[in-house]
C-alpha cells in the first residue's frame, strides 16, 4: 500500500466505522439511495427534454411537440421534487438514528470504564464529545454524505451525457477537473487536522465550563469571576481561530472550483457559438450541452463544499471512537465464580500492593494484609493519605491491585461477577451523591424496581421520613443538582436510606468530616446504628464516638497496617492511634477529625 493510500485509509477510517451503525437501518439507507437515484435520473433527463422542446417544438414550429415536452418537463420536475423531499426525510432520520445509537454506545462504554479513566479525562471533555462531536457527525450522515453522493451522481451522469452530446467540447470542461480534485484532496487533510484542533479546544472550554458551573459558589467567594471568564474566552477564541482557518480555506477552494469550472463553460459557449452558426450543432444540442455542463460544474463545486464538512465529521468521529476504543481495565474474568451469599460476609486483604494509574511513582498501599470476620464492625483510621479510601476503591473493584489478592466470603473478588460483587456491598460515601431527580428515585437507586412502601420504610429507618414528609411534594419532590436544595444532614440520611434499601451484607461507610448541627448529627448517628446492625461493616472513621463503638480498629500509615486492636488497647499501646486519639481528650466525642497528623 502506498503512503497516500495509507493516509487516505486512516483519514476516513472513523467514517467507515459508522457504516455498521447506518446499516442497522438498512431500510432507511435503501430508501434514501433509491430516492437519490430517481431524483438524479429526473435531473439528468431535464436537458434531454429541453433539447427536444427546442429542436422539435420551437425550431420546427410544432405545437404538439411543444405541449408534449412541456408535459414531460413538468412530470420530471414533479418526480424530482418528490424524490428530493423523500431523500431529505430519509437521510435526516437516518442521521438522527445513527447519532442516537452512537451516543448510546459511547455512554454504555463509559459506564464500563473504571475510575482510572475518569482520573485522567475531564468530564466536560467527555460531554463535549457526546454533544458537539456527535452533532457534527449527525450533520455529515444526515446531510453532507447525501449531498456528496448526489453531487457525484450528477457530475458523473452529466459528464457522460456531455461526452455523448459533444466529445470535443467535453474536453474543455472535463480538462479542468484535475485542477479541482487535487487541491480538494490536499485541503481535506488539512481541514481535518484543523477541525480536530478546534474540537479539542471546544472540549477544553466545555470541560472548564462544567467545572466552573459546578463550583460557582467557590469562584464567587474567591472573586475569581473575571479569571474564569478569561480562561473560558481564551479557549473559545482558540476554537474559533481554528474553525475560521478551516472555513477560510474551504471558501478559497470553493471560489477557485467555481471559477475554473465556469470559465471552462464560458470557453465552451464561445466555441459552440461558432459551431451553431456554421450549422455543425443544433440550438437544442447546445442547450443540452450547456445545461449538462452547468450540472457537472455544480456537482463538482458542491463536492468541494461538502468535502470539508465530511473531513470535519471524520475528526469528530475519531474523537468519539477513541472513547469506544478505550480499554476496559477492570472486567469480569473469562470464567466467573458464583458469590456465596450470606447475611454477612468476611473480607480479607492479603499482601496487597497498589498505586493509582495516574500517579505510578507513588505507592498507596504496600503489602497490606488484614482479615475482617462476617458481622464484625471495623474502623479504619490514619493520617490523610494513609490509603483508607483506597481500601474501599479496591474492595468495590474500581481498580485491581498490582500484587496480592482481596477475598470476599473467602473467594478472590477477581473471579467474581462484577455485578454480584458490587450488589453485595452498600456504600455510604463521605460526600453523598444526590441526583437531580425526585427523592423517591434517589433512594430507589439502592434497589431497582423498589416499591414505594419499601422506599418509605428505608427512609423511616434512616430517620429521613419526617423531613421528607414536610417537603412540598413529599417523596416526589425534585431536588437540585447534587442535592443543593437539601442540607448536609438530609443528604447523608438519604444516602443511608439508599444503603438500607439495598440491604447488602457488607457496608462501607466513609464518615463525613464536616460537622453537622446537633440535631442532624443525632439523627445521622441513629440511622447509622440501625444500618450497621447484622452487617459486616467497614468504617473510615473521623469521629471518636464511631471508633469507640467498633469491634476492632485498623490503623494505617503510608499504605501499611501499623496497628490494630480496640480503642482502649491501642490507647494503652501509645502508638500512632494514641497520638491521634489524644487530640480528642477533653473534647466532645462527636464532630472532631481523626485525620490530623
Amino acid at each position: 500500500m502506498t503512503e497516500s493510500n495509507s493516509q487516505s485509509r486512516v483519514r476516513f477510517q472513523p467514517l467507515r466505522r459508522l457504516a455498521p451503525f447506518a446499516w442497522k437501518y438498512k431500510g432507511l439507507v435503501l430508501a434514501a439511495l433509491a430516492s437519490l437515484v430517481v431524483a438524479s435520473l429526473a435531473t439528468l433527463s431535464l436537458p434531454i427534454l429541453v433539447r427536444g422542446f427546442v429542436d422539435r417544438g420551437i425550431s420546427e414550429n410544432n405545437i404538439a411537440d411543444v405541449n408534449h415536452y412541456t408535459a414531460l418537463l413538468v412530470l420530471a420536475v414533479v418526480v424530482l421534487a418528490l424524490m428530493s423531499a423523500s431523500r431529505y426525510y430519509f437521510v435526516i432520520i437516518l442521521g438522527e438514528r445513527v447519532v442516537n445509537d452512537l451516543r448510546t454506545a459511547v455512554f454504555a462504554k463509559l459506564t464500563l470504564l473504571s475510575p482510572a479513566f475518569y482520573d485522567r479525562v475531564r468530564s466536560g471533555e467527555i460531554v463535549s464529545r457526546l454533544t458537539a462531536d456527535a452533532t457534527q457527525i449527525r450533520s455529515a450522515v444526515g446531510a453532507s454524505a447525501s449531498m456528496a453522493l448526489r453531487n457525484f451522481l450528477l457530475f458523473a451522469g452529466a459528464a457522460v451525457m456531455m461526452v455523448v452530446t459533444s466529445p470535443r467540447m467535453s474536453l474543455l470542461v472535463l480538462g479542468a477537473i484535475p485542477f479541482i480534485v487535487i487541491p480538494l484532496v490536499l485541503l481535506g487533510r488539512w481541514v481535518r487536522r484543523r477541525q480536530r484542533f478546534a474540537q479539542d479546544r471546544l472540549a477544553d472550554s466545555s470541560a472548564f465550563a462544567t467545572e466552573a458551573i459546578g463550583s460557582m459558589r467557590i469562584l464567587q467567594s474567591f472573586t475569581q469571576e473575571e479569571r474564569a471568564k478569561s480562561v473560558f474566552s481564551s479557549n473559545i477564541e482558540a476554537a474559533f481561530g481554528a474553525a475560521r482557518a478551516s472555513v477560510r480555506a474551504r471558501a478559497v477552494l470553493t471560489a477557485f472550483a467555481f471559477f475554473v469550472i465556469f470559465t471552462s463553460i464560458v470557453a465552451v459557449l464561445w466555441y459552440a457559438a461558432h459551431d451553431v452558426t456554421a450549422g455543425r450543432l443544433s440550438a437544442g444540442a447546445l442547450s443540452q450541452f450547456v445545461i449538462y455542463s452547468t450540472m457537472a460544474a455544480a456537482g463538482l463545486g458542491g463536492m468541494s463544499e461538502v468535502w470539508g464538512e465530511i473531513s470535519q465529521a471524520s475528526g469528530s468521529a475519531e474523537r468519539l471512537f477513541e472513547l469506544l476504543d478505550e480499554p476496559v481495565l477492570v472486567k469480569n474474568a473469562q470464567v466467573v465464580s458464583p458469590l456465596v451469599t450470606a447475611s454477612n460476609l468476611s473480607v480479607a486483604f492479603e499482601g496487597v500492593d497498589f498505586h493509582y494509574p495516574s500517579s505510578e511513582e507513588r505507592t498507596v498501599l504496600s503489602a497490606l494484609s488484614f482479615a475482617i470476620a462476617g458481622g464484625e464492625t471495623v474502623a479504619i483510621v490514619g493520617p490523610s493519605g494513609a490509603g483508607k479510601t483506597t481500601v474501599f476503591q479496591l474492595l468495590m473493584r474500581f481498580y485491581d491491585p498490582e500484587r496480592g489478592r482481596i477475598l470476599l466470603g473467602g473467594q478472590p473478588i477477581g473471579g467474581l461477577d462484577l455485578n454480584a460483587l458490587r450488589s453485595a456491598i452498600a456504600l455510604v460515601p463521605q460526600e453523598p451523591v444526590i441526583f437531580a431527580m425526585s427523592i423517591a428515585d434517589n433512594i430507589a437507586m439502592g434497589r431497582e424496581g423498589a416499591e414505594r412502601e419499601a422506599i418509605i420504610e428505608a427512609a423511616r429507618a434512616a430517620h429521613a421520613h419526617d423531613f421528607i414528609a414536610q417537603l412540598p411534594e413529599g417523596y416526589d419532590t425534585m431536588v437540585g443538582e447534587r442535592g443543593v436544595t437539601l442540607s448536609g444532614g438530609q443528604r447523608q440520611r438519604l444516602a443511608i436510606a439508599r444503603a438500607i434499601l439495598k440491604d447488602a451484607p457488607i457496608l462501607l461507610l466513609d464518615e463525613a468530616t464536616s460537622a453537622l448541627d446537633a440535631e442532624s448529627e443525632r439523627y445521622v448517628q441513629l440511622a447509622l446504628a440501625d444500618l450497621m446492625k447484622g452487617r459486616t461493616t467497614i468504617v473510615i472513621a473521623h469521629r471518636l464516638a464511631t471508633v469507640k463503638k467498633a469491634d476492632r480498629i485498623l490503623v494505617l500509615e503510608g499504605g501499611a497496617l501499623v496497628e490494630q486492636g480496640t480503642h482502649d488497647s491501642l490507647v494503652t499501646a501509645g502508638g500512632l492511634y494514641a497520638r491521634l486519639a489524644q487530640l480528642q481528650f477533653g473534647m466532645d466525642d462527636l464532630g472532631h477529625d481523626l485525620d490530623a497528623p
